[in-house]
């Protein structure tokens, strides 16, 4: 009962207010009524949500604003015919403005949003805000010819073509968002929207009749030709004050001055915020979609830096996992030349879907970027920090801010969890390309002195172990203890372009074997890459690093063999084993084109995230 007499009370108060900033913004009254009636209805289904904020008003105004600019005439500014000469001359002189002064002049003249709250509604920084403001004010006074402090008194003529609309009563409003509700549920169940799509039947409500909501003030009837209103178009709820502040990029970074560059639906230019982007939104059929941008000046030795906040609005939470599934193939499978996946984490207890990747980017200036995407309900939010040099990326800080974003979506209606503390693991890196369990060139680090990307040959049978050496020479095919080798594969990742000797490159071969035998397989390369040096006396064989954990092994090694006597050929080897998945992995350098120390078991280790993916045999 309290739920009920919060809400009329607030429909009282707020609707008449709600509808005059409405038809002053779109000049449109049809297109206004419809728009802060449906904002009342979506109100409703989410009160819960709704009525713990210290403003309920903030949550409704920008949903009926949003929807009364889509409703409206395709015309840029509407004007209602046989309207009063003065009512036109105001419509006229906002009609001089653009959007956002509009929004700046009407937030401040017919709503009781302080300035720090008009600048986060309309998604600009306070100083700007405030300069738009003044703007929009001049423009309309010079518009009107008359002075700034006679503003106010141009709306009276807009209040009193308001105040003559009828609204309806508040039960009404209830009752379709209790519809509205059951609508939702409804759908969410196979077997009834399959019977909703095959009879055109509709949510009514206990009795069977379906409230007309014509602000024009209809009747109902349980008839179908009662003239019920036909399904609203998506609601969208989403604004410039449930993206990321200053404030809380500075707490993820709190070693930096941050400052709020842009916002905006991301519609201008290629849309394209990151390298590994591969398309202006994830969901190309999303209701809304906003962009921000944080920078970071560079401060003594700190480099620049810069945030990317890209939230979109799906129609369902459906369609929101596949933006999010989407999201993640962008970065998890980054297309883009000399970019490579340092790690991949998932992230507890933030919304209903959360993972971290960190990226670098070799390519001048060289870049390291942490991506944290994350779903909760119908929302999907990716936050990007990319700083210019090559630290290790500061994953707890991306996951923070990740946190932070869901917190700011997560109140919204279609919304899912909000976040708790973040809590990390790794995870095995998404899956790429044709063969996902084996190593892809956004595995692959640089090059000591080649600035040239990797290309890796198409995987193929492995006819031909072309990773063996001299020491084990290990068959990947044919039969091992009477046993086949099955899904055996092979690649070799080269560059190209580089003119390196014909020996360069990294090779990994693949193959599955029952779990016994795959244990015995590596324990056979082990012992005779022990004993090589002593049956190979031109083969020096040192045996860098082993570990042995559950299913897994993994051992590396660094080989040098005489080819001649005055040449020698040096060169790292793995042995891998996944549960029944096995692998061989070589790196053969060209000269000073080698890898970093440390670097190849790095790789080595990487193949092995990868090698769980192959199947059983």
């Amino acid at each position: 009962m309290r739920d009920l007499e919060e809400f009329d009370a607030f429909y009282r108060d707020a609707g008449e207010r709600l509808l005059l900033q409405t038809y002053a913004l779109t000049g449109d009254l049809t297109a206004a009524r419809g728009a802060v009636r449906d904002s009342f209805i979506v109100a409703w289904h989410h009160w819960r949500k709704v009525s713990r904020l210290d403003d309920p008003e903030t949550s409704v105004r920008p949903h009926a604003w949003r929807h009364a600019q889509r409703r409206h005439t395709a015309r840029l500014w509407h004007k209602e015919s046989g309207i009063d000469a003065e009512v036109k001359a105001t419509l006229d002189a906002l009609a001089t403005l653009t959007l956002t002064q509009r929004k700046v002049l009407l937030l401040t003249q017919l709503a009781t949003a302080s300035m720090p709250q008009m600048a986060r509604e309309v998604g600009l920084p306070l100083e700007e805000a405030e300069r738009e403001l003044q703007t929009a004010a001049s423009k309309f006074a010079l518009a009107r010819d008359i002075a700034a402090s006679e503003i106010p008194m141009q709306f009276e003529g807009l209040a009193q073509v308001t105040s003559a609309v009828r609204f309806p009563r508040a039960p009404i409003v209830r009752r379709a968002g209790a519809a509205r509700r059951r609508t939702h549920t409804t759908v969410g169940a196979v077997g009834v929207v399959a019977v909703f799509l095959l009879t055109g039947s509709l949510v009514t409500d206990a009795t069977g009749v379906r409230p007309n909501l014509d602000f024009s003030g209809g009747t109902t009837s349980a008839g179908p030709s009662a003239g019920a209103p036909s399904a609203a178009p998506p609601e969208v709820v989403l604004d410039a004050s449930t993206l990321l502040t200053e404030a809380q990029v500075e707490r993820s970074a709190p070693t930096r001055t941050w400052s709020i560059r842009r916002t905006g639906d991301n519609s201008a230019g290629s849309g394209l915020i990151a390298p590994c982007q591969q398309a202006r939104y994830a969901d190309p059929r999303g209701s809304a979609a906003l962009v921000r941008t944080f920078a970071a000046s560079p401060a003594g030795r700190k480099p620049q830096a810069v945030v990317h906040q890209l939230t979109e609005e799906s129609t369902s939470p459906r369609a929101a996992r596949r933006a999010y599934a989407t999201a993640l193939e962008w970065y998890g499978a980054c297309l883009v030349e000399r970019v490579q996946l340092l790690g991949t984490r998932t992230v507890g207890f933030v919304g209903d879907q959360a993972m971290v990747m960190t990226l670098r980017s070799f390519d001048s200036p060289l870049q390291t970027m942490s991506v944290g995407i994350a779903r909760t309900g119908a929302y999907v939010t990716t936050t990007i920090t990319t700083v210019r040099d090559d630290a290790p990326p500061d994953v707890d800080g991306a996951a923070s801010l990740l946190a932070d974003a869901v917190d700011g979506l997560c109140t919204l209606p279609d919304a899912g969890r909000c976040a708790g503390a973040p809590r990390l693991a790794d995870a095995v890196p998404l899956p790429v390309g044709t063969a996902p369990a084996m190593l892809s060139e956004l595995d692959l680090p640089p090059v000591t002195g080649v600035e040239l990307p990797w290309a890796g040959t198409e995987p193929r049978r492995a006819v031909t172990n072309v990773a063996a050496t001299r020491c084990d020479d290990a068959s990947f095919q044919g039969r091992y203890e009477g046993k086949a080798f099955t899904n055996n594969l092979t690649r070799t990742f080269v560059i190209p372009q580089a003119k390196l000797s014909v020996r360069f490159g990294i090779t990994e071969t693949v193959a599955s074997l029952p779990q016994k035998r795959a244990v015995r397989f590596v324990e056979s390369i082990r012992r005779r890459l022990a004993g090589c040096a002593d049956k190979d006396l031109g083969t020096d064989v040192v045996r860098v690093s082993q570990v042995d954990e559950g299913t897994t092994a993994i051992t590396v090694w660094d080989l040098t063999t005489e080819i001649s006597d005055n040449e020698s050929v040096r060169y790292s080897m793995a042995i891998l084993r996944s549960g029944t998945s096995v692998a061989q992995l070589t790196f053969v350098p060209s000269g000073k084109a080698t890898l970093p120390d440390g670097t190849f078991v790095a790789v080595a280790q990487r193949a092995l995230q990868r090698l769980g993916r192959l199947p059983r045999p």
